[in-house]
């Protein structure tokens, strides 16, 4: 009689899973407060954050991922107008492509860079709970990103979003989602309507608004995801 196989060894996550490795921490450093740019050792920019001044505790921290072809201040910009009065410490990568790397080839580049930028700010703010947010394939981004790493990201923000795809699954992060019912870009009867359904089904807690309106993120809707989502 031959003795068992040994177990099926799984591969290890990695950034072609999508998986981040950076954890808050007590920071090292002291932030600035206000518009910060981080930029790589060419120059090139790397991503835009903000922190608003004074307060006390931790911050939340929300990652926000910008449409295809668009920068790291239109993500900024998703939340920026809510950020002082909720004690947002907001951080916009610029992508590495002109979209993210899954809708282009695949978790990896903007995988590392989202993770080294996380460490940077991590080490330099107190942070105590950590949300990704996005618009358009950004939401997308931010659904695939959040699903992947719920063992970090407890919420997420999803503006506009045309799908969610993560390789791998950690933890339930509770998730927000909104679509118009007039967008001709990602329409919503064949993106949200289909997405949010399956996501209830696979037991996460959803909260889903539509309004009247296109491809867009109303004020309105802005000031009610981050209710949601401070509430």
């Amino acid at each position: 009689m031959t003795e068992p196989a040994p177990p099926h060894r799984q591969p290890e996550e990695g950034p072609r899973h999508g998986r981040l490795t950076a954890r808050p921490a007590t920071p090292v450093t002291r932030g600035a407060t206000g518009m910060v740019p981080f930029t790589g050792p060419g120059g090139e920019p790397l991503a835009l954050a903000y922190a608003p001044a004074g307060g006390e505790g931790p911050y939340r921290l929300v990652l926000l991922l910008h449409g295809a072809g668009g920068s790291a201040r239109q993500g900024l910009d998703l939340l920026l107008p809510l950020a002082d009065a909720h004690r947002l410490l907001l951080l916009a990568p610029q992508s590495t492509a002109s979209s993210w790397d899954l809708i282009v080839e695949g978790f990896g580049p903007d995988v590392r860079r989202i993770d080294e930028l996380l460490s940077t700010v991590f080490a330099a703010y107190p942070v105590d709970q950590v949300v990704a947010g996005g618009f358009s394939d950004g939401a997308s981004y931010a659904l695939s990103l959040g699903l992947t790493n719920g063992d970090l990201v407890g919420a997420v923000l999803a503006f506009s979003p045309g799908f969610a795809a993560p390789l791998v699954t950690h933890g339930r992060p509770r998730v927000f989602v909104s679509h118009g019912t007039d967008d001709r870009v990602l329409p919503v009867d064949v993106c949200s309507r289909r997405l949010v359904p399956r996501l209830h089904g696979l037991g996460y807690q959803v909260d889903y608004a539509e309004f009247t309106g296109g491809h867009e993120v109303p004020a309105e809707i802005r000031q009610r995801a981050v209710e949601w989502l401070t509430g």
